[in-house]
């Protein structure tokens, strides 16, 4: 119930900031070009509270918390105000007789302000929180793996993707995202673990990960980044862990003499261990216990037997679990936080946009479109990580709102703009008609999008 609270609360304030911010863009522009602005509403529906200004412009808080809306004097409904029937007293402060470039800076605005609050959050993570890298130094590579067969090794450090230096995990992670759905090849810089000149590795690739909801591309190519220690964390209760002895933070250093690992290691022993009994030596409070444990029998889908004890792993980030050294930290004064986030809101927003080209040409699963559920889910998670966690999310969403908003189609703000660099070629507005017809397209294609978004976070639940 309170991880359901969280997730709500999350998604209030994450669409509340998200739509203010769009709508404010063109509140706050139209102001400045004389457009009189009717009403300024964050959510859809009846209003819950609204109020006036001195200028006449209604405020609206509406409960629906998908969207809002500016009206504007002359742009009632969509941009189809023919300028010659605005009333002769109304016209200094109408939208539809403002200059082409005015009501263009208008529309623009909102994706505008959404990308400002992108490059402001990645600002203030930089000076208030810094950022926090691991090293890019593989911890292990899955046998029979692309990365294996290409010969990369436990202490190889990838210093380059496709010629674009790597200086984090989260830096190769966001270059290998950048090729989902494509196929040809990766080429991955290495500074090997034993020291010598750099080499460059190539993995084939083909429609990589491009049906995948989920990808993580790191580990498809049996790369390991970071060896989870195997640390006990929840316990079932009357399952053989508990019953075994085994208790919250033990630490796992053998099995039947041998040395484990680290945690998947403990889990293959214990999973090819049904009904079996092992001696278990863990260390607990600075000194070493035995323990004898005998994992149930689980049978799966195809029939086959696994052992299960009913342990999980202690939660912690990779920076609580790897040695300090490979921990980047990177901290930034107010002006010097300006080339960072000016350069992270860029790379984001071509990634959005190079996302999207992919989704609509079918090199990647339109299972990637996320609705309100999963965001709030997200959201959630994000927020309770660590508050400059949620606030990366905000930005990467905020983004996301931007570019969407951007794309030429009718009912979107892209889709206005495509209107006005028609009516500047052609010198003249397009036909009402045609206008009203095009509007209906983009509600119907806008309205898919949403359903298939809804249906997209249905299935995860499921």
């Amino acid at each position: 119930m309170a991880d359901f609270l969280i997730a709500v609360l999350a998604l209030l304030a994450t669409l509340g900031i998200l739509v203010t911010f769009h709508e404010y863009g063109h509140f706050w522009v139209a102001r400045r070009c004389g457009v009189k602005v009717l009403r300024f509403s964050v959510g859809f529906g009846n209003p819950l509270k609204s109020w006036l200004d001195r200028q006449g412009t209604e405020y609206v808080i509406a409960p629906i918390p998908l969207g809002g809306y500016v009206k504007m004097q002359g742009m009632e409904d969509t941009s189809l105000v023919d300028p010659e029937t605005v009333p002769q007293a109304e016209r200094e402060t109408s939208f539809a007789c403002k200059p082409l470039w005015q009501r263009a800076a208008i529309v623009a605005a909102g994706p505008g302000a959404n990308l400002l609050l992108a490059f402001l959050i990645f600002w203030l993570i930089n000076i208030g929180f810094g950022t926090t890298g691991i090293a890019p130094v593989i911890q292990d590579v899955q046998v029979d793996s692309p990365a294996g067969r290409a010969g990369l090794v436990a202490g190889d450090r990838i210093a380059a993707v496709d010629g674009r230096a790597t200086a984090t995990w989260r830096d190769v992670n966001l270059q290998l995202l950048g090729r989902i759905g494509e196929t040809g090849a990766l080429n991955l810089g290495i500074a090997p673990a034993a020291g010598g000149a750099p080499r460059e590795v190539r993995i084939p690739i083909a429609a990589w990960l491009g049906d995948s909801a989920a990808p993580q591309p790191i580990a498809a190519l049996g790369i390991v980044e970071w060896l989870l220690p195997p640390r006990i964390g929840a316990l079932e209760a009357g399952a053989p862990a508990a019953a075994g002895g085994l208790r919250e933070g033990d630490l796992v250093r053998s099995v039947d003499g041998a040395e484990v690992r680290d945690w998947s290691h403990w889990v293959r022993i214990i999973r090819a261990s049904p009904e079996l009994d092992l001696r278990v030596t863990v260390e607990r409070a600075g000194g070493l216990a035995d323990l004898l444990l005998r994992p149930e029998a689980v049978t799966a889908d195809d029939g086959a037997v696994y052992g299960r004890i009913g342990a999980g792993v202690v939660s912690a980030r990779p920076s609580e679990l790897l040695p300090p050294e490979s921990v980047l930290e990177f901290r930034y004064g107010p002006f010097a936080a300006i080339g960072p986030a000016l350069r992270e809101t860029w790379d984001m927003s071509l990634f959005v946009l190079d996302s999207i080209k992919k989704m609509v040409i079918g090199l990647i699963s339109v299972e990637h479109i996320s609705g309100p559920i999963t965001i709030a889910q997200v959201a959630g998670e994000t927020a309770t990580i660590g508050f400059d966690t949620y606030l990366g999310f905000l930005a990467l969403l905020s983004i996301s709102i931007a570019i969407l908003n951007l794309l030429p189609i009718p009912m979107l703000d892209g889709g206005h703009l495509f209107f006005f660099a028609v009516e500047a070629v052609i010198r003249r507005p397009l036909p009402e008609a045609v206008q009203a017809w095009s509007l209906r397209l983009g509600m119907a294609m806008v309205f898919g999008i949403m359903l298939l978004a809804f249906y997209n976070d249905f299935n995860r639940l499921l």
